[in-house]
C-alpha cells in the first residue's frame, strides 16, 4: 500500500529535495506540494494524504496556524528549522505527531519517521526531544513571560532560533559562521541578504560559500541544501 504525502514548505528547493527523496521509495508518493499553510490545507482536503510534512515559518498562513485544521485530516509531522522550545511544545499541543528539526536527521531517518507517524508512532530529533524533557522536568520556557509563542517570521529571529543548534557542524566540518551562512542559504536568502543579516561583506559571504560547497561536496546551492537538510549523504 502506497503512503501518500503532502509537503508544505515555503522554500521550493526544500520541497523539491524532499519530493525527490520520498518519491525514490516504492511505498511512498508525494501527492502535492504547498508553499504556505492555506495551500497545505486545501491540498490535504483534496488529496487526503496519509501524512503531511509541515514547516513552521511560511507566508500567508504559518504552520502553527494551519496545524489544528490539518491534524483533523491527516497525521502531521513537523519538518522545520524552528527549534525553539516554545514552538516545539505548541506544535505538539496542537496535535503534531512528531517534530524533526532540519540538520538533525539523515535521509533514512526521515523516511522512517514518515512511516512511523503514519502508524501512530511519534518521532523527534534531539532539539524537540529536549523540549519535551524540559516539560517533564518542569523547566519553564524562555518565552514564558513574553506573551506566548514567539514570532518566527523574520531572518533575525531565525538566526536566534537556530544559532544554538548546529548538529551538522561536526558531520561536515563547518565552522560556526559557515553553519550560520548555510542555514541562511537553506532558508532562501540571497548573498546580499546573508551579508546584511550577518553584518559581513558580500565578498566574505562568497568566500564562506566556496568553503561550504567544498566541505559538503556540492557545486550548487540546491546540492548544498540537500546535503545540509539530510536529503542525501555527503560523499
Amino acid at each position: 500500500m502506497t503512503l501518500r504525502v503532502v509537503i508544505a514548505d515555503d522554500n521550493p528547493v526544500v520541497r523539491a529535495g524532499l519530493t525527490a527523496l520520498l518519491d525514490g521509495h516504492a511505498d511512498i508518493e508525494v501527492v502535492a506540494q504547498a508553499p504556505d499553510g492555506r495551500t497545505a490545507r486545501e491540498a490535504t482536503e483534496r488529496h487526503r494524504p496519509d501524512v503531511v510534512l509541515l514547516d513552521v515559518r511560511m507566508p500567508i498562513v504559518d504552520g502553527l496556524t494551519a496545524l489544528p485544521h490539518l491534524v483533523r485530516l491527516a497525521p502531521v509531522l513537523m519538518l522545520t528549522y524552528s527549534g525553539e522550545s516554545a514552538v516545539v511544545r505548541e506544535a505538539l499541543r496542537l496535535g503534531a505527531g512528531g517534530y524533526l528539526v532540519h540538520g538533525e536527521f539523515t535521509a533514512e531517518e526521515l523516511v522512517t519517521a514518515v512511516r512511523d507517524v503514519r502508524a501512530g508512532r511519534a518521532h523527534f530529533t534531539p532539539t524537540a526531544a529536549n523540549a519535551l524533557l524540559g516539560v517533564v522536568r518542569g523547566i519553564p520556557d524562555a518565552t514564558a513571560h513574553g506573551g506566548g509563542v514567539p514570532s518566527v517570521s523574520n531572518s533575525l529571529r531565525f538566526r536566534e532560533m537556530t544559532s544554538h543548534v548546529q548538529p551538522n557542524v561536526g558531520r561536515f566540518g563547518l565552522s560556526g559562521r559557515e553553519a550560520e551562512v548555510m542555514d541562511l542559504i537553506a532558508s532562501g536568502l540571497s548573498n546580499r541578504q546573508i551579508a546584511d543579516t550577518c553584518f559581513i561583506s558580500e565578498k566574505t559571504v562568497k568566500n564562506h560559500i566556496n568553503r561550504i560547497f567544498a566541505k559538503l561536496h556540492a557545486t550548487t546551492r540546491s546540492e548544498a541544501i540537500a546535503a545540509w537538510l539530510g536529503t542525501r549523504t555527503a560523499s
